[in-house]
Order: structure tokens, then sequence, then C-alpha cells
């Protein structure tokens, strides 16, 4: 009997795939190919359901023989494994993103001696009503909070860009690039104490409170679905933190993190040229320790920031700090550090990785800008925050239009600059 392969993203199993996979029967045996929710959140919504759950659903559907992992968005591995006579997917990817993998899948079979066969994709009013719903599920609660866990299991560091905003959010929501054979995007969403407060015109001294910060992760939440990382400065009195911690659990917040600082808040970067009092080691651990018992589930994280670097209390101070910060219940460390090389901040985590191999590494590369991804990886870092880029590409270019409007007294050379109203409406969903 001929081999057939047909390869599923989606968690929802409708009579359109249930068409495709009675045609393909008429064309052999069947073995099904169940991608990993890495490689389909690296195209489209992250899956509702689990790996495991979709297998078990395939498993027991007609027709189907076999089913399998696929670990990419491309066929070379399975192709080699399984050698199928036919691949046999819908005709919805001859344009766009994925026709690429299609065109390489082509290519492929053709040296194997096998055949692609497409059928035509199913369109429903019904079919796209339910993944509407099925999205919208993704930006509930429950569902948004522990998925940062289960990211932080990738292969690969998770990428975060600030949001300060429901727009903002929306960018960060639907951004992609095609790299090297990859469609990247961004992870999760990092709401910012620096961008939120400049945003509303306000200092970056801890002056926007939490009531006001809520309202910005409401606005973001309500149109997106991507998971959030919240900038909690110093956490504020430990009486205080415990509630800010149940608050940001309640909505879906997926984790908080807090600088081991005391005293008036001032930005990191100022280093030692604005006065700034690093916490002792037990206080801080003591507020680790009462932020998670405060917690209601397992999935909410509280990573802790050491300052260590940024004082120039040097890297003994700051692997004390982050053990100690670890053993009192963090969920993380983010180690920060304002030089231009990204040097001190590799050396931190080869030493910290020595002794702990597990507990997720945070970095937030502003100055050390030139550090990629990869290499921030193979030394052990685990998510890498882009903190403040949206908002401070966002102000020149207000400010130059602004200009621009005075200098000529109308706004046709200021347009150029500008998206067209018809297509900044097109960002906003209508549901």
């Amino acid at each position: 009997m001929k081999k057939v392969y047909i390869s599923f993203s989606s968690d929802i199993i409708h009579s359109g795939h249930i068409n495709l996979i009675n045609r393909a029967a008429e064309y052999g045996e069947i073995t099904a190919g169940v991608m990993t929710n890495e490689v389909v959140s690296s195209f489209d919504r992250y899956p509702i359901t689990s790996l495991e759950e979709r297998i078990k659903v395939l498993r027991n559907i007609k027709h189907i023989s076999h089913v399998v992992v696929q670990d990419s968005l491309y066929y070379d591995d399975i192709l080699e494994e399984l050698h199928p006579d036919y691949v046999v997917h819908g005709d919805n990817w001859r344009t766009g993103d994925l026709a690429p993998i299609r065109q390489r899948l082509i290519e492929q079979l053709a040296r194997q001696g096998g055949q692609l066969l497409e059928f035509p994709y199913t369109y429903s009013e019904s079919l796209t009503g339910l993944e509407h719903s099925m999205q919208g599920k993704l930006g509930l609660p429950d569902a948004r909070r522990p998925r940062l866990q289960r990211l932080l299991q990738y292969d690969r560091p998770l990428r975060v860009l600030e949001a300060h905003s429901g727009l903002s959010a929306l960018i960060v929501e639907h951004a992609q690039a095609k790299k090297g054979g990859e469609i990247r995007s961004f992870d999760a969403m990092w709401v910012s104490s620096l961008c939120d407060s400049t945003v509303k015109g306000k200092p970056d001294i801890e002056l926007v409170d939490i009531t006001s910060r809520l309202r910005t992760i409401d606005e973001i939440m309500e149109v997106t679905t991507k998971p959030i990382i919240f900038d909690g400065d110093t956490g504020g009195l430990i009486e205080h933190f415990v509630y800010t911690v149940q608050s940001l659990e309640r909505v879906g917040v997926s984790a908080v993190i807090i600088e081991d600082k005391i005293g008036l808040k001032k930005n990191s970067l100022f280093g030692t040229e604005a006065h700034q009092t690093q916490d002792d080691i037990e206080h801080f651990c003591e507020k680790i320790r009462a932020g998670k018992a405060a917690q209601r589930t397992k999935e909410f994280m509280i990573i802790a920031r050491v300052e260590s670097l940024i004082l120039e209390q040097g890297q003994e101070d700051a692997l004390a700090r982050a053990r100690a910060y670890v053993a009192a219940g963090a969920s993380g460390i983010m180690i920060h550090s304002r030089q231009k090389t990204p040097d001190e901040i590799l050396s931190f985590c080869d030493a910290f990785r020595q002794t702990d191999k597990t507990t997720p590494l945070v970095v937030v590369p502003t100055t050390f800008n030139s550090v990629r991804e990869d290499e921030l990886y193979r030394h052990g870092v685990n998510v890498v925050i882009y903190a403040n880029h949206l908002i401070r590409s966002a102000f020149p270019a207000m400010q130059r239009t602004a200009q621009v409007i005075l200098e000529n007294g109308r706004a046709l050379e200021a347009s150029e600059n500008c998206m067209g109203i018809g297509e900044i409406l097109t960002l906003i969903p209508e549901q």
C-alpha cells in the first residue's frame, strides 16, 4: 500500500480536516504528523490543547494509521524518515508565509520520487467563528497566565518586547519576520514601569500606582493573547507587594520582576551616577517569600532582578544574591548591566549555570545591544526582553511630525512619514 503523510497544526479538527483525511485515504495508508506547540506558535496562535491531547485525538480518527510528531515547519526530517509516496495538504499555502515551505517540500519530494497532493481548503463562516472563539480563549486569565512557563520549555530563548498601550501591544502580538528558514515572532510582552510612566508624562520613580498600571494591563489584555511579564520595580513594601502579586495573578499576568533596591526608585541605567540603595539579602528574600505565599496558582512567576552589576558590587555579590533569591523561592533571575558589551552578563550567566542548570535567566540587552539571542542562549539565558524600544522609536517619530507641520504650516510634508488612516484602521480588530 502507498504511504500518505498529512501534517496538522490546528487543535480544532473540523469538517474540512475530515474531508482532507477521507480524500487522502483514497491514495494509501495515512501517517498524521502533529506539529509541536513551539512550531505552531511560530506562525499561528498558540494551541489551546496540549501536544499529547492533539496526538490522542488524531489516533482516534478513522483512516489514520500512525501518528508522529513534527518538530519543524519544514518536512525534511519527516520525509527522510518516512519516505511517503504522497504528502497531502490544503491549497491555502500557495501564497503567503508558508509558500517557501511548500516549495521546499515539492523539491524534496521530487528528489525522493514522491508527490504533493493539494485539495481545496475549506472556508466557512462557522469555522471562522470557531477559530475566533478559540483565539478569544487564549486571552482569558487562566489560559494566558500559565503560558510563559510552557514557553520556557522551548529549545531557544523567549523573545519579549515592551508594550505600553493597546495599539503597541497589537504590534507585538502580530509582528513577524522570515529569517533563515524560520518565521520569527515575539513570545510575550513586557509592561515596563519606565514606558508606562513615560506615556503618561510622569517620571520613572514609581509614581504611577498599581491601580493605574492595572488599567494599562487591561487595555493590553483586551486586544491580545500573548503572556505578559510585569515590571514591578522594587515591589514596594512587603505588605503592599503581596496584594500586587494577587492582583496581577488574578487578571492573568504570567510573571512579575522585582529589583533588589529600596528607597526612591531611580532607573538602573543611571548606575552609580544617581543615589541608589541595594536592599539587603534577607529583607529581599523575605519579600520573595511573602509574594510566593500570597500566590493562588502555581503558574505565576516572581522573578528576582539582581542589581549588583549595575551598582558595581561585582560578580560574586551578584551570584550570592541570585542563589539566595532562588532558595527563597524566586521563579527566575534577571541579571542587569549597563555596560556597552555583554561580557559581564555572559560571565555571570556562565558562573550561575555551573551550579544551577534550571532556574530561568532573564536579560535586558538595552546598552549591550550588539549581542544576539543565540549567543545569549548558549550562555544559559532563557528570556531576552527588549524593554523600551517601541516607545523610544515612537517618540522621535511623533516629535519630527509635529516639527514638520510647524515648519510648513500644513500636513502635506508630514504625510510621507505617516501611515494611511485606512491602513491604521485595519490594525484594530473588530472583535
